[in-house]
């Protein structure tokens, strides 16, 4: 069954999601399916989203879910742990990471705050497995000032994309940005409407390949960057 289906027929508690993240999620979290992982949660509220992840990633999933609310606590279950406390304390997720983690799958759909999202995303990312993912979802908040946001707002999950981007293609700066860790085990970014992928690998060596044939002579040349620590 897909994950719309499974959405669209919820037998369980509430969940809220854009009509659009469902097929985007099937997308990237296919391959997890009826697999043993882990996948962090940030922000509970009614359950649902928690018992839609442990219906579509089967028996072997461990779902954690953290929230503020002390009454989310009531959305423990088989599969689903629940810690309380706040995303932007960075004790508080490196007790979780301490408990659950390295992690599969991280999903913020916290506060949708920007200060809480980049505080979360620098306290979790590095405790993403390195075939694992990271996704911030419901950014449109980032273009709201209520939330601590505005359109290219400096500070913003929006706007730390950009960058993270350009920490991606580093090695291809001619010395202009430093290659960092980031660079060094991210793989990916897709950014949809209001959601953001960032997809970990274990980083090949970057080659730039030639091959072919010239007047009859086999040709085959290669320029190799070496991943090295970060700065």
């Amino acid at each position: 069954m897909s994950l719309w289906s499974m959405f669209y027929e919820n037998p369980g508690k509430d969940v809220f999601k854009w009509s659009h993240y469902l097929p985007i999620y099937e997308k990237h979290f296919q391959r997890f399916v009826n697999k043993p992982l882990t996948v962090l949660e940030i922000g509970c509220l009614h359950g649902g989203s928690l018992q839609l992840w442990k219906r579509y990633f089967g028996p072997h999933a461990t779902i954690v879910g953290i929230d503020i609310e002390p009454t989310c606590i009531s959305h423990v279950e088989d599969q689903i742990n629940i810690r309380i406390g706040s995303q932007n304390d960075k004790d508080f997720l490196q007790s979780v990471v301490d408990e659950f983690g390295p992690f599969d799958l991280v999903i913020d759909d916290g506060s949708h705050m920007s200060a809480d999202q980049i505080i979360s995303f620098n306290a979790l990312f590095d405790h993403v497995k390195e075939d694992g993912i990271y996704v911030v979802e419901d950014l449109h908040t980032n273009y709201w000032e209520e939330l601590g946001g505005g359109v290219r707002k400096p500070g913003t999950f929006i706007e730390i994309t950009k960058n993270l981007i350009d920490q991606l293609n580093a090695y291809h700066t001619r010395g202009a940005l430093g290659v960092t860790r980031f660079t060094n085990t991210a793989a990916s970014i897709h950014c949809y409407d209001s959601m953001v992928f960032i997809e970990k690998a274990k980083i090949s060596p970057r080659r730039d390949l030639i091959v072919g044939n010239r007047d009859g002579q086999r040709v085959r040349r290669q320029v190799q960057y070496l991943p090295h620590q970060s700065v």
